[in-house]
């Protein structure tokens, strides 16, 4: 019996580089016998099924060791998940979930690091904290703002964000909802790309 993780991997299939196929990287979980694997979009989300613990450690060596390039992976399990789904403290004011950021904090004592920006005025942006992550309004829109820069200057690698209607589609998944039919490696079952 396993517990249902969650693994957010930095970095992956943006513009060219770090290119990898959901179908490989679900192979690699596979490989490393996780089950109910289940990848979302094509953005690093994976949720999978896990015994024991060293999951963050092993995901990232078999990613360098299959794909030729180290890539951070937060991995939280689903109550932690949960958690930050339910201590969204910007949810009554965000009204464009693409414009509302989750910034999963790889070790949560990282939240000291972000406590300077919070004394800062970021309107029409907004800032919360969470234990295990940052939420990010960006009212204006990613690019168009300063704050996501000024988290992501602050805590590095240390940090993948998620915008909320992915974080949703993400926790649909771990509660069993699907969005797509199709084989998992090793299971005839369907699986969310």
């Amino acid at each position: 019996m396993g517990t249902r993780q969650i693994a957010l991997i930095r970095g992956i299939n943006v513009g060219t580089a770090r290119r990898v196929a959901m179908a490989d990287l679900r192979e690699v979980f596979a490989r490393l016998g996780y089950t109910e694997v289940r990848t979302l979009l094509n953005s690093g989300n994976v949720v999978f099924t896990a015994a024991g613990g060293g999951t963050k450690a092993r995901i990232e060596a078999a990613i360098s060791n299959q794909f030729g390039f180290a890539a951070r992976v937060i991995v939280l399990n689903a109550a932690e998940f949960g958690e930050v789904v339910d201590g969204n403290p910007l949810a009554g004011v965000a009204t464009d979930p693409s414009r509302l950021l989750v910034a999963f904090l790889d070790n949560p004592d990282d939240r000291a690091l972000l406590e300077p920006l919070t004394r800062r005025n970021w309107e029409p942006e907004m800032l919360g904290i969470g234990a295990r992550a940052a939420y990010l309004w960006c009212a204006n829109g990613l690019l168009a703002g300063h704050l996501w820069e000024a988290v992501n200057r602050a805590l590095s690698d240390a940090v993948t964000a998620r915008n909320w209607g992915t974080v949703m589609k993400i926790q649909a998944v771990v509660n069993g909802g699907e969005t797509r039919p199709g084989p998992s490696p090793g299971r005839a079952s369907r699986q969310t790309t």
